[in-house]
Parts: structure tokens; sequence; C-alpha cells
């Protein structure tokens, strides 16, 4: 039996019309979908589908979105008999990997995202906040110039080699722009979220989360989930509840998350959700490793392949 690790994507992975072919393929994707419109009593479905692309980018239709790829993912990959001996998610994407562990159901994570997406939005009505990454400078040299700025701007997520991603609102993304490109950084890229994710301007925002998840029954994991805040593995539900107020304000520590994932003795790390973004993180981390990105029909029927043994070219 391999051995694999799930890797699930956060927000800024969302597409219009994703998981689309899934609908077309069988019934049950299309049953999670109706699903979700009946839990948030909202048409996620039509918007997912059909856009506009500019309302599926705000947050609180961004989380429960890709939250929903994502489990569609996870169960036909847990129907064929795959399950992961480690889970990880990226931001929201850890919400997916608590519901692939167990952690969480289905119903309840969904409406915990549509509640914390909102909660997100209101931490910044005016959009007076962003995010950018910063391509090609360590993160001490980052954290020396954002240390210089006045303007609230913040270290929110590592990523991997050479890309780190600074949170604050536009006046201080504005500013870190100009010096961190002084200072050597080779791009330095506004994201496509709708506000100051993982930085100090979101912690009025956890207060309330944390009120949120207090209301929701929380699991023992059933394999181990790494966190966010701690980049460490655990298995405990209060534990990673906890970690899910922290991790509204505090940076994503993915970097490191992946490079304790490849000393697991995993056969390959599966990204489980829209987009390829975190594969590429994986290869930036170690070229050597093996990751796949399952995202439609077709990729999920590599993966099998390679998974029963059916892949030649193993």
């Amino acid at each position: 039996m391999k051995r694999v690790g799930f890797i699930f994507p956060g927000q800024g992975s969302q597409k219009v019309g994703m998981g689309e072919a899934f609908i077309n393929e069988d019934e049950s994707s299309k049953d999670f979908f109706n699903q979700a419109d009946r839990i948030l009593n909202t048409a996620l479905t039509d918007l997912i589908l059909h856009g506009p692309e500019q309302t599926l980018t705000e947050t609180k239709y961004a989380q429960p979105a890709l939250l929903l790829i994502s489990t569609i993912i996870y169960e036909k990959l847990k129907a064929e008999g795959v399950q992961p001996s480690f889970v990880a998610g990226h931001s929201l994407g850890e919400y997916s990997a608590l519901v692939a562990a167990g952690v969480l159901d289905f119903d309840s994570a969904l409406k915990l995202v549509y509640e914390r997406g909102k909660l997100m939005e209101q931490a910044d009505p005016d959009g007076q906040g962003g995010m950018a990454a910063v391509l090609g400078l360590d993160q001490e040299a980052i954290k020396l110039t954002l240390s210089e700025i006045e303007a609230c701007v913040e270290i929110a997520n590592l990523n991997c080699p050479g890309q780190i991603v600074i949170s604050g609102t536009k006046a201080g993304i504005d500013q870190a722009t100009v010096r961190l490109k002084e200072q050597g950084a080779k791009r330095v890229i506004p994201l496509n979220v709708s506000g100051p994710f993982h930085s100090s301007l979101m912690e009025q925002a956890s207060q309330q989360l944390a009120n949120l998840l207090d209301q929701v029954d929380f699991n023992q994991a059933e394999v181990p989930v790494y966190a966010n805040v701690t980049a460490e593995k655990t298995k405990d539900a209060t534990e990673l509840k906890q970690l899910l107020v922290k991790q509204l304000y505090s940076p994503v520590r993915f970097h490191e998350i992946i490079a304790k994932l490849l000393e697991e003795d995993l056969d390959a790390l599966v990204e489980v959700g829209n987009g390829k973004v975190l594969a590429g993180l994986v290869k930036k981390v170690s070229r050597k490793a093996k990751v796949f990105s399952i995202q439609d029909p077709d990729s999920f029927s590599e993966f099998m392949a390679w998974y029963k043994g059916e892949d030649q070219d193993e």
C-alpha cells in the first residue's frame, strides 16, 4: 500500500468553472453541490460554475467554494480506498484537511468557513487591506525592511524558498513593494484576495471566530494534521480548534510543513483541490518530490493509475 500525504489549497486557487467536470461525470459530485447550496441557503453552485469571477473571489464565497471542491475530490479518493497518512492545508485549506482527518464534518466545516469569510471581510470593510507575494528575497531581509515601514504590513505566508507573502494595509503594501525591490526582490506581486489575511488586522475577527468554533464539535483527528501556526503535527481536537483561532492572524508556515512532510517516508504528496499552486511549492522545496495535483477527472485517473501500479513509467 502506497503512503501519501494530502495537501489542500487555500484562497486564491478559486476559478469560475472549477468542479464542473466532476458534476458532469457523476451524481455524487452534483449532490455535494446541491448540499452546499442548501446548507448556506445561497446559489453557490451557480456562482462557482458561472461567476462572475469578482464575486467568487469575495472571501465569504471563495472559502466555501474551495472547501466544497476539495471535499468532493477527497470523497472520490476515499471511495477508491485512498487514505492519507498525513494531511495539511494552506490557510483556508486547513479546514479541508480537518474534514479529511475526520475532525470536522462537511456541513459544519462549510458553515464555519462561510462565517469565517464574512468575519474576515468585516475586519476590512473598506477594502483597505491586501496581500502580495515577494519573490527572490529571504525572510530576514523582508522582516527587516517591513520593520522600517510605519503603515501596517507583516509577513503572512512562508510558502517556499524565494516566495514569501506579505499582508497589511494597501498603503503598507505599496510602501513595502518599493522598498523590497530596492533590497533586491525580483518581483512583488499583488494577490487575488480581498483582505489583509494572516496579519494583526485580523485579530478582532479571530475573537469572533473563537466564539463560532466553540459552538462546533471537534473530533480527535484520525490521521495527524500539520498545523499552519506551528508547522507541527497533532491529532488533538482541542489544540486544533485553538490553532484555527491563531491561524487567522499568524503566518502560514507552509515551507516548514512541506519540508516535514517530505521527511515522513511518503511515496507522494497529493494536492486535493483546484489548481496546482501547492504542487509548485512542493517542487520549490524539493525537485525530486513526487507530487500530484487532482482537480479534474483526468488528473484523478492519472493519480489512481499510479496509486494502483498501473502507471507504466513507474
